[in-house]
């Protein structure tokens, strides 16, 4: 059985942990081996980079040392934690990957997207996602449902804007692995309509799989 890799990206408050729960629950029903990961973090190395570059009590932080940083992060994860889990036949599901990195960092701190997404797909030796589901929303909304704020929550408006926009341009440059979705609609919704996409890649040598 081949492993699948998953990703959830869009904004901060869209509802990404909720919809990576609910996927992760299902296909353990399912009986398919699922690890469930985070970015940045998701491995030891990873967690003091998060650290690093969301813990505001370390000041300021260049653009491209924090786009470093999150390549970093990116670059052990899949070395430790994602490629080793696709290999023996796991379904994948990670909070956030290379997408933000170039929303973000790219996009957001305004730096060159080409040269910052030439380091992510370096970083991470130009592994994939089998299906990215992009959870869009209105930064202001999703961003108003947080209390305490990291220092990239805590960039600005104009930062989360950009990202945005660069999320929906991934995405229609490659709808082929790409689900966008409303984030405001309803939750059971959401996951009905990942589930009937993800179904087709779980498919294979386990049996089919219904949605």
């Amino acid at each position: 059985m081949a492993g699948v890799f998953v990703v959830f990206e869009g904004g901060d408050g869209v509802g990404k942990s909720t919809q990576t729960a609910l996927l992760a629950d299902w296909a353990r029903a399912l009986g398919r081996e699922v690890l469930v990961t985070l970015e940045p973090g998701g491995s030891p190395i990873g967690e003091v980079l998060r650290d690093l570059v969301l813990n505001p009590a370390w000041g300021d932080v260049s653009p491209r040392a924090e786009a470093l940083m999150y390549a970093a992060d990116k670059a052990q994860h899949v070395y430790e934690v994602i490629r080793p889990a696709l290999d023996r036949g796991a379904l994948v599901i990670s909070d956030r990957y290379v997408d933000s990195l170039l929303a973000y960092q790219g996009a957001g701190r305004d730096l060159d997207p080409d040269r910052v997404e030439q380091i992510a797909r370096w970083a991470t030796g130009d592994l994939l996602p089998d299906l990215t589901v992009v959870l869009d929303l209105d930064p202001a909304q999703g961003l108003a449902t947080i209390e305490e704020k990291d220092r990239l929550e805590d960039a600005g408006h104009d930062v989360h804007l950009r990202a945005r926009q660069a999320f929906l341009a991934l995405a229609a440059r490659d709808p082929e692995h790409y689900l966008v979705l409303p984030a405001r609609l309803p939750v059971a919704e959401l996951a009905d309509r990942i589930r009937a996409r993800l179904a087709s890649l779980l498919s294979g040598p386990a049996g089919t799989v219904e949605p």
